[in-house]
């Protein structure tokens, strides 16, 4: 089969791998539509380290090829999508009801990697077919009508964005900050609507961003290039500050940010991967004193989430192939990474297809 394989920082290529074979919990996927993350691009730039060789992808749409021999309730040739996050349903994590961990478990302690298997530790969707681990508790139907390109960003970005504003525990009539409206930015601008926040303010400077971020329910957008946004935020906000700001980059900048427009006790939702450590200034911080929280969130995965995000996506709420700018099909992936890794021709998400 075809695949998109990491061979050394700077160098994803399109090569040859045998198809996997299916344990008995298992489920083999065949590819229809994927897409490119930005973690994708880390991991391109080599500011995330996976083994050479690997696979990379973890956002995958597709129908049932072969079936694991203990796997019931699919049947092969069905439409099914699988989270970014794969849990087992079984480890201590899942039990202690913090599915998206499940999978970080190494000897005795925990790595930074949450349940994230998909081009991470296991080959991952950006190629003809997936292998899908515990098939049982993550692989979910696709609801008749619905399209590839509709349920493409439920796998990662939009239960992303969505966790972002649940860890956040936004309230009806909340102030919210959205700093940063890339893909995962806008599912939590996206959320954070749903949710019932009544203002909601998006950090951002790219044009075609600015205006996704309306249509996703921001009330106001702060172009970060023309005004200081901490500045902008708190003239917006009268001073008060935001009960909840959100964070989708992983940079210094925005984390601070985020933190210096909170009211008293407002909530930092933090949902960036960070490549460094992260300093909290005294100040910004209240000197320990301001009772503020910060939650961080990993793409929540699993059979139950990706059916409730595909449910919103049925109901008409939320329109999801808006995101999609570019489509490409998998034998010009390596030309599809150069335009999104690029930031090129207005690229929210691009579809690839096999």
């Amino acid at each position: 089969m075809k695949a998109a394989i990491f061979v050394e920082p700077g160098r994803i290529v399109l090569g040859e791998k045998p198809v996997p074979d299916v344990g008995p919990l298992d489920a083999l996927m065949k590819i229809t539509t994927t897409t490119i993350c930005g973690t994708d691009v880390h991991i391109l730039k080599g500011e995330y380290p996976v083994e050479k060789g690997l696979t990379v992808g973890h956002e995958p749409v597709g129908r049932i090829e072969k079936l694991g021999s203990a796997v019931y309730g699919f049947t092969e040739g069905q439409r099914v999508i699988a989270g970014a996050i794969t849990p087992s349903g079984t480890s201590t994590a899942s039990l202690c009801g913090f599915h998206a961990q499940c999978g970080g478990q190494e000897g005795h302690g925990w790595k930074a990697i949450g349940g994230w298997r998909f081009g991470n530790t296991i080959d991952g969707a950006q190629a003809e077919y997936l292998l899908v681990p515990d098939a049982m508790a993550n692989l979910a139907p696709i609801p008749d009508g619905l399209s590839d390109e509709q349920v493409l960003m439920c796998p990662d970005i939009m239960s992303t964005g969505f966790g972002g504003a649940e860890s956040g525990k936004i309230r009806i009539g909340d102030t919210v900050a959205v700093f940063a409206q890339g893909p995962i930015g806008l599912f939590a601008t996206a959320g954070a609507y749903m949710m019932g926040a009544t203002t909601i303010i998006g950090v951002e400077s790219i044009p075609a961003r600015m205006a996704m971020s309306r249509q996703m329910g921001a009330t106001h957008v702060v172009d970060f290039s023309k005004v200081d946004p901490v500045d902008e935020i708190m003239k917006i906000t009268d001073g008060r500050g935001v009960d909840v700001a959100i964070e989708a980059l992983g940079l210094q900048s925005t984390f601070e940010g985020a933190l210096r427009v909170l009211r008293p006790g407002g909530t930092l939702s933090s949902l960036g991967v960070y490549s460094g450590d992260l300093t909290i200034p005294c100040d910004a911080f209240s000197a320990g004193l301001g009772d503020n929280h910060i939650v961080t969130t990993l793409c929540p995965g699993g059979k139950e989430r990706m059916r409730r995000l595909m449910a919103t996506v049925a109901s008409g709420r939320i329109d999801t192939k808006a995101l999609v700018t570019h489509r490409f099909p998998l034998d010009s992936i390596v030309d599809a990474y150069e335009l999104f890794a690029n930031q090129r021709g207005g690229v929210l998400k691009v579809a690839i297809t096999t």
